[in-house]
């Protein structure tokens, strides 16, 4: 009787560990995909299962929260704190009953989190969900010597041969070897770069057509530069634009 326990312990021991074994892996995981969520990253494919996935190593940037984004917070168990938000200037929402919470540059995951805990003090079941309702869509710039100048939407991928017509192509008076791309780089910093679309209109090279940034601007002159930096304080400009350092 002992050697028949004895034999069956030996094959329920090992079960037991891995299905353990099993378990802890995949409470790492979930805590693993919570973290990424919370710093904003997510893998691509559909989720775990994705054939793929693991090999591709492909991670996707979530939406980050700007300024003037108007939010809706749908409280599950306590609807009447049911509210819609709109982030200030300086990057707050003010929440009913909670106060002030920084939102700028948070992904809506982390977002949601700092709600919830904002609440926890209030409410005893305080989940709610975050849908984002009105943002800023990704746009571009073309002035100067364009047809139509002004801001247009930034629909999909666009290469500035494309942005140029979408913009009315150059006028009779565009120095066209001379186009300027601005793109803000930093806080205060916004990178230059000067590109001859005339050569690459010439040569039909369109290896070297530069694909659009949301944000980025181009500016096309009625005359040639002398000299332009490659990086420009953002304050300054306006004095590019307005010929003064032409």
């Amino acid at each position: 009787m002992k050697h028949i326990v004895l034999v069956f312990l030996n094959l329920l021991v090992p079960i037991l560990l891995t299905g353990a074994t099993a378990l802890g892996q995949q409470e790492a995981k979930v805590k693993a995909n919570l973290k990424s969520l919370a710093y904003g990253e997510t893998k691509t494919g559909s989720g775990p299962e994705s054939p793929g996935a693991e090999l591709q190593g492909t991670r996707n940037q979530l939406y980050h929260v700007q300024q003037s984004d108007t939010l809706e917070l749908a409280f599950t168990f306590a609807t009447e704190f049911n509210q819609t938000v709109t982030v200030q200037p300086d990057g707050f929402i003010t929440l009913r009953m909670a106060g002030t919470l920084h939102a700028a540059d948070l992904t809506l995951p982390a977002l949601t989190a700092q709600i919830e805990t904002a609440y926890a003090s209030i409410l005893n079941q305080g989940e709610v969900s975050v849908t984002l309702k009105e943002f800023e869509h990704p746009y571009f710039l073309a002035t100067g010597e364009v047809g139509r100048p002004g801001k247009y939407d930034l629909r999909g991928d666009l290469t500035m041969l494309q942005a140029m017509a979408i913009a009315g192509g150059f006028t009779d008076k565009a120095k066209t070897s001379q186009v300027v791309l601005f793109r803000r780089v930093s806080e205060g910093y916004t990178e230059t770069k000067l590109v001859d679309m005339k050569r690459i209109l010439h040569a039909r090279n369109l290896a070297e057509d530069l694909h659009l940034h949301p944000g980025d601007m181009l500016f096309v002159p009625r005359t040639q530069f002398s000299k332009i930096e490659r990086f420009i304080p953002t304050s300054s400009l306006g004095l590019y634009l307005s010929g003064a350092k032409l």
